[in-house]
């Protein structure tokens, strides 16, 4: 649910703050044809139906369905018999307690970090939905209260359910989720006056728990350990305070962006993301935290930084591939991703999202990991990050729908910005001095092992150095 939540919340919002990037060519099922609504709300209803299945009652919400057990093998949805009940699987409550059926278990605290994404996707999708569709917005509006109420009274994280395997998302934080629920409570109420302010101050109580995402405070973290990724509700609560209450939260932000600065100014690719697993998915978060700091601030420092990490998705990486399927056209992208419907059956899935690459610790310690082909990218391995397009591995090649969703809406806020020409000058100046530091470096010979001890900006490919460039003229999302 975690993850479903947020990556619904991330397509209703691109759709709230960039509708002109987004066009109607699809019908609800996913064929060809128009049905009225833009194909973004066509997805995210996917996603807000998932949801209501999951909150079926206000006193009762499920975290999860299935478990680890989901990847014994690969196969097609209708195919998933893999529990040895038919087609059944097990469903798990949201209970605030520790969990797991077998050796492992969870370490939950609570309830709030599910039921504050739940009740914000659902308010927000009543606020976009509530003229088009006003019965199924009303259902919504009444989930996203109960929701929140859960929230408020079982506070704590809510961690998945292992099962044979030690790994699960490790969540270990809430109030940024309560936060985001707070704002939206607010916006789908329509609240004014002293009701607002006392929703306002409710919200920025739960943001000065937690002014900066730990992840970025600890340059590492556990599989999910503090999600999202990014603090979405800092920028809601942000667009309803009082410009002079504004700065208090856009410099919660700030304080995370220049942390990340102080890494990346050290190599050339501006590179002060982690490698933990889902190092794509922080990539896209840490650059869409830029993204708002810089619309609702308007200072405009950390802009380089911000179209680094955009880069680095598409192609100005040690790789030198892109890590979304299928983009840039007729660019190195991923082309063996751990998917089902890509290994067994050949369906593309353009546009989708994979972890990233991993620091050779983490990869060299997973289970389950075998390479099926020849590692296209062996000479530009390392301690410092491993990257594979092989279906094998599936700590860096998995396509992930949370990260895809969170890049779906970076993607449509870089469609809709209006270029600046003295903004993009300075913008280039910055760029190109990176491409002549990437210049000055001897690139390693075929023979050459890259040591545990270079520098990022070191790891290269060998006797084909390539530029940084901007990815420009992506196609409309549809």
């Amino acid at each position: 649910m975690t993850t479903s939540a947020n990556a619904t919340y991330h397509l209703l919002a691109a759709q709230r703050d960039f509708p002109s990037a987004f066009s109607d060519q699809h019908q609800a099922n996913g064929l060809p044809g128009t049905n009225g609504q833009p194909d973004v709300l066509d997805e995210a209803k996917w996603g807000l139906d998932w949801l209501l299945k999951m909150h079926p009652r206000e006193d009762w919400l499920f975290n999860q369905l299935g478990d680890d057990r989901d990847h014994a093998g690969m196969r097609i949805p209708k195919e998933d018999n893999f529990y040895g009940k038919g087609l059944e699987r097990p469903v798990y409550f949201a209970s605030g307690q520790p969990q797991g059926m077998f050796k492992y278990k969870s370490r939950a605290t609570g309830v709030a970090s599910t039921a504050g994404k739940v009740s914000s996707a659902m308010a927000l999708g009543y606020q976009l939905l509530r003229t088009r569709q006003p019965d199924y917005a009303k259902r919504l509006w009444q989930g996203s209260q109960s929701a929140y109420r859960l929230g408020l009274d079982k506070p704590g994280n809510c961690q998945t359910a292992p099962g044979r395997a030690p790994y699960f998302y490790e969540e270990d934080n809430y109030t940024d989720d309560m936060e985001l629920a707070t704002v939206e409570q607010l916006n789908a109420a329509g609240a004014t006056g002293k009701q607002a302010t006392n929703w306002q101050t409710t919200a920025l109580n739960f943001a000065r728990q937690e002014p900066v995402t730990p992840w970025i405070l600890n340059d590492t973290a556990r599989h999910y350990q503090w999600y999202p990724f990014v603090n979405v509700g800092h920028a809601e609560l942000a667009k309803k305070l009082p410009a002079s209450q504004r700065r208090t939260v856009t410099d919660f932000y700030k304080q995370g962006i220049e942390i990340i600065w102080q890494r990346a100014k050290q190599n050339a690719f501006y590179r002060g993301v982690p490698f933990t697993w889902c190092s794509n998915n922080l990539t896209t978060s840490f650059a869409t935290q830029c993204f708002w700091y810089r619309q609702l601030s308007h200072d405009t420092q950390y802009e380089a930084l911000e179209q680094a990490n955009f880069d680095w998705l598409f192609g100005c990486n040690p790789w030198g591939t892109s890590f979304v399927y299928g983009l840039p056209t007729n660019a190195d992208t991923p082309a063996d991703p751990h998917s089902a419907f890509t290994h067994l059956k050949q369906y593309p899935i353009d546009g989708g999202l994979v972890d990233g690459p991993v620091r050779g610790s983490i990869y060299s310690k997973l289970i389950g990991i075998t390479l099926y082909q020849p590692d296209e990218y062996a000479a530009f391995q390392s301690n410092v990050a491993v990257y594979h397009d092989d279906y094998g591995d599936y700590s860096t090649n998995e396509p992930t729908m949370d990260g895809t969703a969170t890049l779906i809406y970076l993607l449509a806020a870089k469609q809709a910005e209006k270029p600046i020409s003295s903004r993009s000058t300075t913008l280039q100046k910055k760029r190109a001095s990176q491409q002549k530091s990437v210049a000055n470096y001897k690139p390693a010979t075929q023979n050459q092992p890259i040591s545990k001890g270079l520098k990022l900006e070191e790891i290269r490919r060998s006797n084909d150095s390539h530029s940084c460039l901007r990815v420009t003229n992506l196609p409309t999302v549809a």
